[in-house]
């Protein structure tokens, strides 16, 4: 087998499987008897299609598979015309919500670039088409009646992105998802252990607001009230961040991200973004400045949806993977921050979700948005949190949470 052929063992495949399928989805539980599980999986990831079937056949599930083909996405933003950007098959859509309890959605790009000549407009009303599709994902999700799991499967594309091979990539998922552990599932209930642990620190504390301060970088992010800290939930393999959605009126400032990020069949590089009374006022990028800025047009993705940390002493990736899941997850020397422009996650409220209006939403400051992009920074940064009894304290410096 040549080097760009290269696929792991299918054993590293079924280990994979079995993480996602009967630990990662229902909030690591794993799935029950019965349950209906959405695959939406890319052509070059058959191998893992295969491994991912198998586990949910053989822990009484029923399997949907959703297998789309790669390198079509041009074609179509070429060809459709702005009516057909904005159908959305509602009756189908729907009643995919109803019958899935839940869903694994495989990244496995092989160009992700493939849509740097599409006008980002088309883009963004692509999305926002889908939009309610994403409602009655949530409306679901926090009723507690749905589950979903990312995870990435290697392509020769995107580890040419990352200058890597295609064999050196495979290995970092493994080495990320500790796939190379006789039992997988035990590592990560040590790594839930100590998120937890973070958590709860955290939501004891009663912070106001935090300031960061790094290179390029002096913001305030006011968190607000009926808010926790979350992370380890299963909902992205591998994951070792702490998160919290914010109150998006209360961010001030300016802040320069280091990684590069690809969105929207885009490459985005040297992001900066300079918020007043909440809103993004600036932004700048070497490159793919125009796709960002489309991006942020859009409604409500001039708003911050989500803040978050991780301690380089958890994760074990060190490199730049060129994709999202993992670059937002990086530990290496000074760990990273990230923000994500965009939708909220709802789950961040303390109480129950499903009996919050839309109404209650946007009084508490929880954003809404058809977008929901993270961009990550690793450069050295001191974050201090501002506490409601007027105490200030240093929770993470060096790339590591001091608490």
């Amino acid at each position: 087998m040549s080097e760009k052929d290269y696929l792991p063992s299918e054993e590293i495949l079924d280990k994979y499987a079995d993480l996602l399928i009967n630990f990662a989805l229902g909030n690591f539980k794993g799935i029950k008897k019965g349950d209906v599980v959405f695959l939406q999986v890319p052509e070059i990831a058959k191998p893992f299609l295969v491994s991912l079937r198998k586990a949910i056949l053989k822990a009484g599930g029923n399997p949907i598979v959703n297998y789309t083909p790669d390198d079509i996405a041009t074609d179509f933003y070429e060809y459709a015309s702005d009516e057909q950007l904005k159908f959305f098959p509602a009756h189908y859509m729907k009643g995919r919500v109803e019958d899935m309890d839940h869903l694994v959605f495989v990244i496995a790009d092989t160009n992700s670039r493939e849509l740097e000549k599409i006008n980002p407009k088309k883009i963004m009303m692509r999305n926002k088409a889908f939009k309610p599709y994403m409602d009655w994902r949530n409306e679901k999700e926090n009723a507690g009646k749905f589950t979903w799991t990312l995870a990435a499967y290697a392509t020769e594309g995107v580890a040419k992105e990352a200058g890597l091979t295609l064999k050196e990539y495979w290995d970092e998922i493994i080495k990320a998802c500790y796939l190379d552990e006789e039992n997988p599932v035990e590592k990560w209930k040590e790594i839930i252990s100590e998120i937890e642990r973070v958590k709860d620190k955290l939501n004891s504390m009663k912070i106001e607001k935090l300031h960061i301060v790094a290179p390029e970088t002096d913001l305030i992010v006011g968190l607000g009230e009926n808010r926790k800290w979350m992370g380890g939930s299963g909902r992205n393999i591998p994951s070792f961040e702490v998160f919290i959605s914010p109150d998006w009126r209360k961010t001030e400032g300016k802040i320069k991200f280091t990684e590069p990020l690809y969105r929207y069949g885009n490459l985005i590089k040297d992001v900066f973004l300079e918020f007043k009374d909440g809103k993004v006022v600036k932004v700048t990028a070497s490159q793919g400045e125009k796709v960002l800025k489309a991006m942020i047009e859009t409604k409500n993705a001039d708003k911050i949806g989500e803040f978050s940390l991780t301690d380089s002493r958890i994760s074990r990736i060190t490199k730049f993977m060129a994709e999202t899941l993992f670059d937002e997850n990086v530990g290496g020397n000074q760990g990273n921050m990230h923000l994500a422009l965009g939708k909220s996650y709802q789950d961040s409220y303390p109480g129950n979700p499903s009996e919050v209006t839309k109404k209650q939403w946007e009084e508490m400051g929880y954003n809404d948005s058809v977008v929901h992009t993270d961009i990550v920074a690793t450069s050295p940064r001191k974050v201090t949190a501002y506490l409601s009894n007027g105490e200030e304290k240093v929770i993470y410096e060096n790339g590591k949470f001091v608490i």
